[in-house]
């Protein structure tokens, strides 16, 4: 979340000092809170390696029917120049990004090319000995948890849906959407802005639009922290965003707890223009900031998840999405 903790994030949108009183009376989740009564409570370690690893997760989802975005190559290990070479020659558009990488780190975007040189969602031109050396970062460890040596994945680049054209700059937005035990709890949209070097991460410079769970309509949006009304590179308002197919998306997130095992994680989403709804990712340690997105706290719906009995745990996917709508819903006050 950069610079500040998520009490300053909230501090700052509601405009001054806020008491760790106060934002347990909103139900705002912190670290701690999270660590020890979701993560470590809800995820079984041996579940880890299916979301650390993005081959790994591209594989399970491939088993549970999930669509991912399409894998171009996969290098196990350090691939020789002229490996390398050979995939991303043919190619005019194409992801490069570590398979054990965090926080968007070591993701290299290519929109387009120009005889030998590739650009990047901003404009900047790279080479192929450019994308060579990131190749090599990426093998070395460089970018992956812990600093492991780590396996390159080359994708194919996701052909977003023409509604989000305006609501993100030089790169793909994504749809974050916490699930647990099997309910999603929260989505936000996360836009790429010139900051954010085409990436959509928040604390790169993204924007953060929290979306409505019963209409995938946005009803909040910040940068850095501070609540904002337009997009800051395209002045584009969210006031009428609204995400497309916004049931089966959810539905996708929804199905990830029985593709991974895991009671408390976050679902990564982007929607291709054909092809709809795709799993980025899944995290097992999603982070917090989607609260500030929503102007909303975790713990208020996590915490009604918990009472659930066995019988309400056992809906199938349909039944929960279904529940999450009604009960999740941004008018809707929690009893």
């Amino acid at each position: 979340m950069g610079a500040f903790s998520l009490p300053q994030f909230l501090a700052k949108l509601r405009g001054g000092l806020v008491s760790p009183m106060a934002l347990h009376r909103m139900g705002v989740l912190g670290m701690n809170a999270r660590n020890i009564n979701y993560i470590a409570r809800y995820n079984d370690r041996d579940k880890y390696p299916i979301v650390d690893d993005k081959l790994s997760t591209k594989r399970a989802a491939k088993r549970s029917g999930i669509p991912t975005p399409e894998l171009i190559a996969a290098f196990e290990t350090q691939p020789s120049r002229s490996q390398v070479l050979k995939v991303i020659e043919p190619l005019w558009q194409f992801v490069v990004k570590p398979a054990r990488g965090s926080g968007g780190k070591g993701i290299l975007v290519v929109v387009g090319r120009d005889g030998d040189k590739y650009r990047k969602p901003s404009g900047a031109e790279v080479t192929a000995q450019d994308i060579l050396r990131h190749v090599s970062n990426i093998t070395s460890g460089l970018y992956s948890l812990g600093g492991k040596p780590d396996r390159v994945m080359v994708e194919a680049l996701v052909d977003f849906d023409p509604v989000f054209d305006n609501y993100s700059f030089e790169g793909v937005p994504d749809i974050r959407v916490i699930v647990f035990r099997g309910f999603p709890v929260m989505a936000m949209l996360r836009c790429s802005t010139h900051d954010s070097d085409g990436k959509a991460n928040l604390h790169q410079g993204a924007v953060g639009v929290g979306i409505d769970l019963a209409t995938g309509r946005s009803c909040h949006a910040v940068q850095r922290g501070l609540r904002i009304n337009r997009h800051p590179d395209t002045e584009m308002p969210f006031g009428k965003l609204q995400v497309p197919g916004w049931r089966d998306l959810v539905r996708l997130a929804a199905s990830c707890y029985e593709m991974t095992g895991l009671g408390y994680l976050g679902c990564d989403i982007v929607l291709d223009r054909r092809r709809g709804p795709l799993l980025l990712e899944a995290n097992a340690r999603p982070g917090l900031a989607i609260q500030v997105a929503n102007g909303v706290g975790l713990a208020g719906r996590l915490q009604h998840i918990e009472r659930f009995d066995l019988e309400q745990l056992e809906k199938n996917v349909e039944e929960r999405v279904s529940y999450s709508m009604r009960q999740f819903a941004a008018s809707r006050t929690l009893r």
